[in-house]
């Protein structure tokens, strides 16, 4: 178990040593997370008009509130000015490139970003080149971040939409770019009348093709597609999977009974890929302190921390370390924790997450909690 001592100097981590501390993402969309400076750049390269404002601070505001407003229909409205402006080869790597150099200020060293080539083809560009320009950007932001003092290493995880009929052609497409920065697939969309069980084709060829996949499950929806993800789709990794505290009873006098389905997910060790502001926004938590991690993580299910859509939730991995923090009075250890639990549940060749854990992550962490000891505040 990692937890510091309560009365030790290095049980309470700064904003500043979140920041510099070693962390990992795997559930972050590409399209939830450009600056509101390049949005409005790119909307005036591309001839795009339909944007709210072209202040860049008013803009980032409107999006904040529009994912907070309550209304779905507001909340994908701000997808449909991201996407609007990925169109392009250009738009493309730009925001996959400062994706990139943003997440390693941020102090994240390795991340898996999520986009849905089917949806970046209004200008001409086939699937294969939205793929190519974003791995040439991601790439291009691992350079700049070099630069920069900041270590990075981005893999892709191509997405399929769960209400369309291109997800067998976008694992296709995935396995065709798996050497070349591509490391799994996905499926994220509406889940409600959407289930998994729709893209069997597609989970079946990858898994006859030894590929890795995460599905979106147990987020607005509960138990069933939790269930359906697993057990009849054979998914690596759960998006969200926040659901799956409704097979979780906490007795009276304090103790826990885990239902079969959760003790199935706690057992088998599969990751829950949390993204706590997000489910704040769409209902599933009504604040930290009750969000379902809290319990999830005393029960050592292999929970990981995530940003979702950074720009959407005003987010960062920083950020959301922070307020579990605040809301848990979690230590150095304990960020640690999830941090490896990330590292372990990436689509990374074994070696290379064993060299992260042991290289970066636990040296980063190990530092940071030696501070106090030189008067370093």
């Amino acid at each position: 178990m990692y937890s510091s001592h309560p009365n030790t100097p290095a049980a309470s981590p700064t904003v500043e040593q979140i920041r510099r501390a070693p962390k990992v993402l795997l559930h972050d969309h590409l399209d939830g997370g450009l600056r509101p400076t390049t949005i409005i750049e790119l909307a005036a390269a591309v001839g795009y008009d339909r944007l709210p404002t072209t202040d860049p601070e008013a803009l980032g505001t409107w999006f904040r509130e529009a994912a907070d407003s309550g209304s779905l229909e507001r909340y994908l409205e701000t997808f449909d000015h991201t996407v609007a402006v990925m169109q392009t080869r250009e738009g493309l790597f730009r925001v996959a490139a400062e994706c990139a150099e943003d997440l390693a200020a941020d102090g994240v060293v390795y991340a898996e970003i999520r986009y849905a080539p089917e949806q970046h083809l209004a200008a001409g560009l086939t699937l294969d080149q939205v793929v190519e320009a974003v791995e040439e950007g991601f790439r291009e932001g691992e350079r700049r971040a070099a630069g920069a003092g900041n270590r990075i290493k981005v893999g892709a995880l191509l997405t399929a939409m769960r209400h369309a009929a291109r997800s067998l052609e976008i694992a296709e497409l995935a396995n065709r770019h798996r050497d070349l920065g591509v490391v799994g697939f996905d499926i994220a969309g509406a889940e409600a009348g959407f289930p998994p069980t729709r893209h069997l084709d597609a989970f079946e060829y990858l898994k006859r093709e030894n590929n890795h996949f995460t599905i979106h499950a147990g987020e607005a929806f509960g138990l069933p597609s939790i269930w359906q993800a697993l057990q009849w789709c054979g998914a690596d990794r759960l998006g969200h999977g926040v659901r799956i505290i409704d097979d979780i009873t906490v007795k009276d006098d304090g103790g826990v009974e885990l239902g079969r389905l959760a003790a199935y997910v706690r057992d088998k060790r599969i990751p829950l890929e949390m993204c706590p502001t997000s489910n704040l926004q769409t209902g599933a938590a009504t604040s930290y302190a009750d969000h379902p991690i809290g319990l999830l993580r005393r029960l050592y299910f292999r929970v990981t921390v995530n940003t979702d859509n950074r720009l959407m939730s005003g987010t960062s991995m920083t950020r959301e370390f922070e307020h579990l923090v605040e809301a848990f009075g979690y230590g150095l250890d304990d960020l640690q924790w999830f941090t490896v639990n990330a590292m372990k549940s990436t689509f990374l060749p074994f070696d290379e997450r064993l060299a992260m854990i042991n290289e970066v992550i636990k040296p980063g962490y190990a530092a940071l909690k030696s501070e106090w000891l030189f008067g370093r505040n």
